[in-house]
């Protein structure tokens, strides 16, 4: 490997890449980071960021202090008749607070952050696909775009849901599990300001209940994002017209809102969202798969920035590990813990979630679940630790239920 470019080669500047890229470089390693895009740069999100993803960013040095960071408490939960305002839970591992910050300029400080720690950062490269040894079929750098070639003993691919070079090594998507869509806008509103991540939990088409939520997440900046999550597991989910049914939510807010054509900022945009591992494994001849990439999105809520960089730093200890040791069969030997690994953290969790997401999928469930869950405000905090995986490891009762049912479903 004499002729290497990097001990590491990272594909896509997200979260999940810059993360990976950020702990590698700490690991003393030599990195390098290639992004398709020039930051800054527009991705399709809600923005918002729960006390997992707060973590995360605390642990890498990342000034949320800064202007443009909008700290709020918890979720309001809207539905059935119902508001609750639910307060982040107090726990031991994570804060108690979350943030709010448009990805036009988030990924790009997590991408400036990890050069400030010594990551080669190249952006405007697209890579095409993997460059692979001729005897072993291992991974050993990756082509662009424009005819170049770099090489490294490992590459991650951090590219995201339509991944290149996961396809390039023959990994393709698991049709067993759930995938979403999200669609999104932003409005100059009154709304752009709030103590609370807003979600609604009835979005209808036609006389169908369908399984997702709206959301309203005010910018601070006098903007608000504005947006619909919705999950495949109901029969009407290839026939929607999924920004046709943002805009008919929207005109359905108050007025005084101003979710009006004419006070909209940017257009509707929508993405794919990946989950529960939908694609495997997450280790193979030399390649990683971090983030969306390997659909790591958490299926109860389609948050995926915390597990994107979560992924990250558990992949980067463990290829710091493999390039510590001694001859490529124990280095192969540790890289193919990886997926071991990421099975026990949150294999059984997003097991528990894709039986979810398959339930309320179901005529009358989701409807039946808004009615009668909604109501009762304890059980509603308990949903807010379950489906924003938010528990201690010896917490209250809540968080053992929560950690024994992960813990004895099976891994996804």
């Amino acid at each position: 490997m004499s002729t290497a470019d990097a001990d590491v080669i990272v594909v896509g500047a997200g979260p999940a890449g810059s993360t990976t890229a950020f702990y590698l470089a700490q690991a003393g390693l030599d990195v390098l980071l290639l992004e398709k895009t020039k930051f800054p740069r527009e991705k399709v999100c809600g923005d918002g960021l729960t006390p997992r993803a707060v973590k995360q960013l605390q642990n890498m040095g990342i000034d949320i202090d800064a202007p443009g960071w909008v700290r709020n408490k918890g979720l309001r939960v809207v539905g059935g008749g119902h508001r609750f305002d639910l307060d982040w839970p107090q726990l031991d591992r994570f804060p108690d607070f979350g943030l709010v910050r448009t990805r036009q300029d988030f990924d790009q400080i997590l991408a400036a952050n990890t050069v400030k720690n010594g990551v080669h950062l190249m952006e405007g490269v697209t890579v095409t696909g993997p460059v692979l040894d001729d005897r072993s079929g291992h991974i050993v750098g990756v082509t662009t775009k424009d005819g170049r070639v770099f090489r490294a003993p490992v590459v991650v691919a951090a590219d995201g849901n339509s991944t290149r070079l996961a396809l390039g090594m023959g990994l393709h998507k698991r049709e067993d599990r759930p995938m979403g869509v999200a669609v999104r806008t932003y409005f100059e509103s009154p709304r752009h300001d709030d103590d609370y991540l807003e979600i609604w939990l009835e979005l209808w088409a036609e006389e169908r209940l369908l399984p997702g939520y709206g959301w309203i997440f005010g910018v601070g900046d006098g903007t608000a994002n504005v947006g619909l999550g919705l999950l495949n597991t109901s029969a009407e989910f290839k026939n929607i017209d999924y920004r046709d049914l943002l805009r008919q939510w929207c005109k359905a807010m108050p007025p005084e809102w101003e979710f009006t054509e004419e006070n909209m900022t940017a257009p509707i945009r929508g993405a794919a969202l990946p989950m529960a591992f939908n694609r495997q494994p997450h280790y193979t001849r030399g390649l990683v798969l971090v983030g969306d990439s390997g659909g790591a999105i958490n299926p109860f809520n389609g948050e995926g920035i915390a597990y994107a960089m979560e992924t990250g730093e558990i992949a980067a200890e463990i290829i710091a590990k493999a390039l510590r040791e001694a001859t490529p069969a124990e280095r192969e030997r540790t890289l193919r813990t990886y997926p071991r690994v990421l099975k026990d953290a949150y294999g059984g969790y997003f097991t528990l979630g894709r039986y979810f997401v398959e339930a309320i999928g179901k005529p009358g469930v989701m409807s039946f679940g808004t009615r009668h869950g909604l109501p009762h405000p304890r059980l509603m905090r308990f949903a807010l630790k379950l489906l924003g995986n938010l528990t201690d490891r010896r917490g209250d009762a809540s968080d053992m239920i929560i950690n024994a049912l992960s813990k004895v479903a099976p891994r996804a």
